[in-house]
């Protein structure tokens, strides 16, 4: 289900910077070669993720769901000079992708990728974090929220992707695991009062969410 008018996103994408060489070739290779190229953040989302690194000088930043790189490459961006990135990839075909475009990165020495079941992996990093970014396994999404958000520091962000569920949590009654386990987290989010809220209709729906 497209979301949003063709021309709406051409506008997005043609009135927004480019991206720079890396990530247009991490873009280039997964559309390529992966089987879910719909997964990455690609431009638009990309460029508003290290816009708001960018504006938050996270020191620490998580970001649970690596995929091929895309997203961690573009919230890198903003870490303050002694900041580091942990990122969660639960798939090691997919983080071994991720870890060469990495590599490839001036930003290498700071971000930690991590392979492996998200839920077990976040309670040993022993971090209070500034900024997490939630795109993994949507049935998880509850979990890895109530997880983190103790270890996030007062005022600090909690951004969580495809809240929209590509339209379907908009029925009373969705269908799929993925699709109820996000209307129900969107549910839980919008109940709670220690959170201060927005939603952003880019692409398929972000929670930009302020530990208050």
């Amino acid at each position: 289900m497209e979301l949003l008018p063709f021309e709406l996103e051409q506008f997005a994408l043609n009135f927004s910077s480019t991206p720079d060489p890396l990530r247009q070739e991490v873009e280039q290779y997964t559309q390529q070669h992966h089987a879910e190229p719909h997964m990455l953040s690609g431009p638009v989302q990309g460029k508003l993720l290290e816009m708001i690194s960018h504006m938050i000088r996270p020191r620490r930043i998580l970001e649970i769901g690596t995929f091929t790189g895309y997203s961690a490459l573009s919230l890198a961006e903003g870490l303050t000079n002694d900041g580091e990135l942990h990122t969660i990839e639960f798939r090691e075909e997919t983080a071994a992708i991720a870890h060469n475009f990495f590599q490839k990165s001036a930003l290498y020495p700071r971000i930690k990728l991590h392979v492996g079941n998200a839920l077990n992996i976040i309670p040993t990093l022993n971090e209070t974090w500034d900024l997490v970014f939630i795109d993994a396994d949507k049935p998880g999404y509850m979990d890895y929220f109530k997880l983190v958000l103790p270890a996030v520091k007062k005022n600090g962000f909690i951004l969580a992707d495809n809240i929209f569920f590509h339209g379907q949590v908009f029925t009373e009654h969705p269908k799929g695991k993925s699709a109820k386990a996000i209307k129900a987290f969107n549910d839980f989010v919008q109940q709670r009062e220690d959170i201060d809220k927005l939603v952003l209709t880019i692409r398929d729906g972000l929670y930009l969410l302020r530990k208050l």
